[in-house]
């Protein structure tokens, strides 16, 4: 059985039920029933294509219309409740090919829709979109199968009878795939390789540089993973991997999508973190790090966004380009409670030469840790200053 297939197809029948008038929980049940319905019959040799014989080599995606759509109408004749949409059994519309409008795109609008959550846009994406399976998601938040079951299924009543009549806000679209890369992964689904299939196959369907930017940006940072951490599991910082282990095929795709985008002069906030993480990457050493373009990088994305993040991220940029005082300079400015801000105050202090200070702020530091890898990486770095203090 082609699982991949099977996955690539699911959106664009789901979307297509969705168009014909059937609500998403009733659809995507439907779907899940004709998927089913393949797993049983498609593995026998067949060249007939037809719903109750083999494979359909011919048309698969009209197969899983035809056996999704019969799947929904047989489940709305049964539910009494529903009877006001007998209207869409007359309207039946008789099997044969799918065509080739693709409406994948509507999906993403519909799961990235305002009134879910993020943790629910990210659920319902990654099954709806992405063909994952509850079980499947579940691992890889590493929740219970059945606490995502219930945040899948609160996130489709939700969306029920949603109708688009206007077009669907893609820069939440953009945070939703943003958000399941920055999730990692575990379990048996890697989400930053499905974020990246995802936001390929969103790139496909819309042409906006912003999509292509997030794309570049997935695609340069995932380039660095194999070297982001060390045999035992621990973190390696960005000056100390080994450049050699980065996919070289990544990065030079992720700068020439990244370059056709910047090239259209329509400048976003993820085209400038991807031209950040490119000068990085570009580097062949740390320190040939050209700071001052990314310092100015920084000072477009501060402009985008102004988000104190991306000014805690400038900070040390500042470090790096003008010298570790004026990094601690521009850190001042900043809340001391956003996230990370003392690992960088620490990180600054170790530059300026005060490594007293610095190990404290970096044993602080690890106590605020949002993850265990952080914390070991941060309580290691105390740990060298101390024992290297008189």
């Amino acid at each position: 059985m082609d699982e991949l297939l099977l996955r690539r197809l699911t959106p664009s029948v789901l979307s297509i039920l969705v168009r014909r008038g059937a609500d998403f929980a009733a659809a995507e049940d439907a779907v899940q029933e004709a998927l089913i319905e393949a797993l049983r019959g498609w593995p026998a040799t067949s060249s007939q294509g037809s719903p109750g014989g083999g494979p359909p080599v011919r048309d698969p995606k009209g197969w899983l219309v035809t056996v999704a759509w019969r799947k929904f109408l047989d489940a709305t004749r049964a539910d009494t409740a529903r009877r006001r949409r007998e209207d869409l059994v007359e309207e039946q519309p008789a099997p044969g090919p799918a065509g080739s409008v693709d409406d994948t795109l509507q999906l993403y609008f519909l799961c990235s829709h305002p009134s879910l959550t993020p943790s629910s846009a990210v659920a319902l994406t990654l099954r709806a979109v992405g063909g994952l399976t509850t079980r499947q998601i579940a691992q890889a938040y590493l929740v219970p199968e059945a606490t995502m079951a219930q945040r899948i299924s609160r996130a489709k009543r939700t969306v029920s009878g949603v109708r688009f009549d206007q077009p669907g806000d893609l820069a939440t679209v953009l945070r939703v795939l943003y958000l399941v890369f920055n999730e990692g992964y575990s379990g048996d689904i890697d989400l930053v390789a499905e974020s990246i299939r995802l936001t390929r196959q969103l790139a496909a369907a819309v042409d906006h540089p912003e999509v292509a930017g997030l794309l570049a940006l997935m695609l340069l940072h995932h380039a660095r993973r194999p070297a982001r951490t060390a045999p035992d599991g621990s973190l390696v910082p960005l000056a100390e991997q080994d450049r050699g282990r980065w996919d070289t095929g990544a990065i030079a795709e992720g700068i020439a999508i990244l370059q056709a985008a910047l090239a259209r002069d329509r400048l976003g906030e993820y085209q400038a973190q991807a031209a950040i993480a490119a000068l990085h990457a570009d580097a062949p050493t740390a320190e040939e790090t050209d700071w001052m373009q990314i310092l100015e990088w920084y000072d477009e994305l501060t402009r985008l966004t102004d988000s104190p993040i991306v000014r805690l991220n400038r900070a040390v940029a500042v470090g790096e380009a003008d010298g570790p005082r004026a990094g601690l300079a521009a850190l001042a400015a900043l809340d001391a409670s956003l996230p990370r801000h003392t690992a960088v105050a620490a990180h600054l202090h170790e530059r300026a030469g005060d490594r007293r200070t610095a190990a404290r702020l970096y044993a602080e530091a690890a106590r605020k840790a949002p993850n265990l890898a952080e914390r070991a990486h941060l309580t290691r770095q105390a740990a060298r200053l101390n024992a290297s203090s008189p």
